[in-house]
């Protein structure tokens, strides 16, 4: 007799999630304490959130509802980025995001183009809702993006959505504004997803709101720059308001909480925190790169604090390094297994980091 499923088929087609940051089991398996690892394996501000969070987190009454709409909040991003409040659509992190974008655009078979190696949740969103996933890999060393190859690509699939993940996690890579836009204008029909999760570490690239075009949706993250991670919080604008619309009418009800509401909104009225805080964080990276490199390491080019680093056999490299209390992220789920990502910390914590490599990991 054929066994009963109640599930949906494309749910068993979908890898499962890697991710950086900590596996509490594991760390329970190996005798660790969390509060003892430094965990260079998330690429967030170190420093952490603005004083002013913690304090506007007291000041939370906890037994209310949040504000479904997030209005407060909205109206506060669209002051920042000059776009009416009903171009936005808050969510809990840009993982629910994604989720939720791909529920309200995609169809089986829709054609999906992914530069990558990248954010895996991508992949996984399309997946499942059926859609076809093509992907264009920028190689190393430099991971370099080819606008002509991307092109081409895009003229032959035609496809219903473009992944763009801007600055590029895990490598760091960067494209201006222009070459969005050229794409853009090359393939109409096609909506391009411009994550930008990354943008607060790269104050010099422009955001790709900064295309006027209505087949862009750009997503961002408050929990990079603004050190939320715990809180959850992100959001997606858009110059086309219906797909925001539509977007926003697939949520879950209160998907956003009033703590991360409430933190949103005190991290975006302290700009000059983050200002010192990015400062003080691309000294600690030159520290460390110069560091890395005089132990004979090649970490790969980045634009921002984050960047890849070859080391042979990463999932192997990652287990000695978290046995001695220091997590990096072994990029293997990205399709880079000689590789692991390092994300700049404080200078101290860097310190320890190179200790640990000049002693060796033997």
């Amino acid at each position: 007799m054929k066994e009963i499923t109640f599930h949906r088929p494309e749910i068993d087609k979908i890898a499962p999630a890697y991710h950086g940051a900590f596996d509490f089991a594991e760390l329970e398996n190996l005798a660790l304490n969390p509060a003892n690892v430094l965990d260079f394996s998330v690429n967030s501000n170190p420093y952490g959130p603005s004083p002013r969070v913690a304090q506007a987190l007291a000041a939370v009454p906890v037994d209310r509802y949040p504000d479904r709409e997030a209005i407060a909040l909205r109206r506060a991003l669209a002051a920042r980025l000059n776009l009416p409040p009903d171009n936005f659509v808050i969510g809990n992190g840009t993982a629910e995001l994604f989720w939720l974008l791909a529920f309200a655009t995609l169809s089986p078979g829709d054609p999906v183009l992914i530069i990558e190696p990248t954010f895996g949740e991508y992949r996984r969103v399309s997946k499942l809702m059926g859609a076809v996933v093509h992907t264009f890999t920028a190689p190393p060393p430099d991971f370099a993006i080819d606008p002509a190859t991307v092109a081409a690509q895009l003229a032959k699939l035609r496809p219903r959505l473009v992944f763009v993940c801007n600055p590029n996690n895990p490598t760091g890579q960067t494209l201006p504004p222009a070459q969005i836009a050229a794409w853009t204008g090359q393939q109409p029909d096609a909506l391009f997803v411009v994550d930008e999760s990354y943008l607060g570490f790269t104050p010099a690239l422009a955001s790709a709101l900064t295309v006027p075009a209505r087949n862009v949706l750009v997503v961002r993250s408050m929990t990079k720059d603004y050190a939320l991670a715990g809180l959850r919080l992100g959001f997606a604008a858009s110059h086309n308001h219906p797909l925001i619309a539509a977007i926003a009418a697939v949520r879950p009800a209160w998907n956003v909480s009033g703590l991360a509401q409430a933190a949103g909104l005190a991290a975006l009225a302290d700009e000059a925190y983050l200002q010192q805080c990015l400062a003080d964080l691309y000294r600690a990276k030159a520290e460390l790169l110069a560091g890395l490199t005089g132990l004979g390491f090649a970490p790969a080019p980045s634009a921002t604090h984050y960047f890849l680093m070859p080391v042979g056999a990463a999932a192997g490299f990652r287990l000695k390094l978290l046995r001695q209390g220091l997590l990096v992220r072994d990029c293997a789920s990205f399709g880079l297994p000689e590789y692991v990502r390092i994300a700049t910390r404080r200078a101290e914590q860097n310190a320890r980091l190179i200790d640990a490599l000049r002693i060796g990991l033997d």
